[in-house]
């Protein structure tokens, strides 16, 4: 049997190293895409886990049973460094038993000249209290634009599960805390957030329905 002629040859290898060079590219742009997808696909385990002290989402109603304890929920508001912002909770603490709804208000508000970007994180502690802290509404991961000096209430509406009530990591905690923290987006980080949305609700201070 002839040898293909040296063009033919030449011409083969070069396909087969455009197909080497296709699948290592297809190969690195799937492990691009599961490094920028691992962020929100944490955040989605968590919030629907609690785990680590993340507080439940998505939940749309309160159970129908409500729990025996009377149990004290704080609020901690927090703004990391380089954010010019004032950030606090209109009421610092409410009691409420496991199973009932409460809306609380934090206030954020820009204290800069500027218009500033910034999204907050939350958090749960004990951490064994996140898988029992179901968020119904909130204003965490979303990022949010306050123009120079402009202020916005912003709402949590939540319920703590009864079936803490029989977790004996929880038979003797008393107070849970909700803790929020702003960061300042940046321009690049805005080129993969949400769209902002600016929390605003008729009232002010926190209640138990």
């Amino acid at each position: 049997m002839r040898d293909a002629p040296p063009d033919d040859r030449n011409l083969t290898q070069e396909r087969r190293g455009r197909r080497v060079a296709f699948a290592a590219a297809t190969v690195c742009f799937a492990m691009l895409g599961l490094s920028f997808a691992a962020v929100p696909l944490y955040r989605m385990f968590c919030a629907a886990t609690g785990y680590g002290g993340t507080p439940r989402t998505g939940v749309l109603a309160s159970p129908a049973g409500v729990g025996t304890r009377v149990m004290a929920v704080r609020f901690d508001a927090n703004v990391a460094p380089g954010l010019p912002w004032s950030f606090e909770p209109e009421t610092p603490q409410i009691t409420l038993r496991p199973g009932k709804t409460a809306t609380v208000f934090f206030r954020a508000q820009n204290r800069s000249n500027a218009p500033l970007k910034a999204q907050a994180a939350f958090n749960v502690g004990p951490d064994s209290a996140g898988a029992y802290f179901n968020k119904i509404s909130c204003f965490c991961f979303s990022e949010m634009t306050l123009e120079p000096h402009e202020s916005a209430e912003l709402p949590v509406v939540f319920f703590l599960d009864p079936a803490l009530e029989a977790d004996p990591t929880l038979a003797g905690v008393e107070t849970v805390v909700l803790s929020y923290t702003f960061f300042a987006v940046t321009s690049k980080d805005a080129t993969r957030g949400e769209t902002k949305k600016l929390g605003a609700a008729a009232g002010a201070g926190a209640k138990a329905l």
